[in-house]
């Protein structure tokens, strides 16, 4: 019997869903306001702001806000209008494809309107139906979500497991050489989660074996690692073995847009079919002026990639000095591990946040196993040692309460006040 599409959102709101009369607005959609900063307000009150991508610090800096207020009074929000194909290609589009390029040591560059919409439609117009896709198990959603395109096979490798990439990588070369394809290996940069690199090194070492391609995803190391700040291929030494690098504007840039880059051959098949460029709106160009800015600062300023490592190292340290797991990072993302259920969760971000001042991202189940409960921290430039030190004495103390039980007794009070 036929049932009314809409039926299943009445009946079951999904893992994260069924939390929404307890966490929006407070755990989910909050309201963070003021500049963009290491403090910020919530609920009116002064905290010390963990979940802002803001990397280098340079959202509010002055002589970025100047050059996007100028861009603004110039052009307006608007221009260029119409497809880049058609009518919104510029010179200076041109000039930050360029630069871009040059920066991360690739032939040519192509800018792209958002992140997530970028490598999706990347992965889609890479593949075809005859060829084969292997990505890691733990790949973002934005990666998942441009698998899922592929009409082709498709096989997941265990998280940064080489032996698990090896065994998929010769089942995707028995099929591709049954349908006559070619392979494309996925994986990222920097896992937004845990904040481990990519075996990168491991990876590209395979790739005479299984002749595949390499597709990085590097939005969280562009700007933060190698040594001129080009990414986590510069830092693991094998940049000119990724066939083809994307980055986004959202992290680093503190920005919008992104980019892909790689041989110039690959970047025009990619211009010239790319569905998601080619019928959308160009980037604006307040957008990218604001980026040419932001790349020059990247570039010619190590000081705000010094201060941010200033600051990962001391609050990363100051974690593990106190005994917290904060996993295997080896990148800003700074993942603490608590055990608890996601009432306790719950309840202990609500601490944090009304005792302490401290606004980290609580990330619970499904995205992470059952009985996890991991707090996300994001280091900035922008940050003081003071925040360092204030949020590990915060934490040591909210360990302390969650051990003892006291957030399962209020969120079971909490619970059962509403059944």
């Amino acid at each position: 019997m036929m049932r009314d599409l809409f039926e299943r959102f009445y009946e079951n709101k999904g893992p994260l869903g069924k939390w929404a009369k307890y966490a929006e607005g407070y755990f989910v959609f909050p309201k963070l306001e003021g500049p963009i900063s290491n403090r910020m307000f919530f609920k009116g009150k002064e905290v010390i702001t963990w979940s802002v991508n803001d990397y280098l610090g340079l959202a509010n800096h002055p002589e970025v806000r100047k050059v996007d207020a100028e861009a603004a009074s110039e052009f307006g929000s608007a221009y260029p209008m119409g497809a880049r194909m058609m009518s919104g290609h510029t010179e200076l589009h041109e000039q930050l494809e360029s630069q871009l390029a040059d920066f991360v040591n690739k032939e040519s560059a192509y800018l792209l309107n958002f992140g997530y919409q970028g490598i999706l439609s990347t992965v889609d117009t890479l593949v075809g139906k005859d060829d084969v896709i292997v990505y890691d198990v733990d790949a973002h959603a934005c990666i998942v979500d441009g698998v899922r395109l592929h009409l082709g096979k498709r096989f997941t490798y265990k998280h940064n497991d080489i032996e698990s990439l090896e065994k998929n990588l010769q089942r995707a070369q028995k099929v591709a050489s049954q349908t006559g394809g070619g392979i494309l290996v996925i994986s990222e940069g920097v896992f937004g989660m845990r904040g481990e690199q990519g075996k990168l090194k491991e990876i590209v070492a395979l790739k005479a074996k299984y002749n595949f391609r390499f597709l990085l995803d590097d939005a969280h190391g562009f700007g933060t690692l190698g040594r001129n700040g080009a990414g986590a291929g510069e830092e693991q030494g094998i940049q000119n073995d990724v066939d083809v690098y994307f980055a986004t504007f959202a992290k680093s840039m503190a920005s919008t847009g992104a980019f892909i880059a790689a041989d110039k051959e690959i970047i025009d098949y990619l211009r010239y079919n790319m569905r998601s460029q080619m019928f959308a709106k160009s980037l604006q160009m307040q957008l990218v002026k604001g980026a040419l800015k932001r790349l020059d600062m990247l570039r010619t300023q190590p000081e705000f990639k010094a201060k941010l490592w200033e600051n990962v190292n001391a609050l990363q340290n100051g974690l593990k000095s106190n005994g917290f797991d904060i996993g295997n990072t080896q990148s800003c993302v700074t993942p603490v591990y608590l055990r608890g259920s996601i009432p306790e969760a719950m309840a202990l971000v609500k601490d944090l946040r009304e005792e302490y001042g401290i606004f980290c991202s609580i990330v619970v189940y499904p995205v992470i196993p059952k009985g996890i409960i991991l707090l996300r921290l994001i280091p900035t430039a922008s940050h003081t040692l003071d925040d360092v030190h204030e949020t590990v004495e915060a934490f040591a103390s909210i360990r302390e309460k969650l051990e003892k039980g006291l957030y399962k007794r209020f969120s079971d009070a909490l619970m059962n006040s509403d059944s």
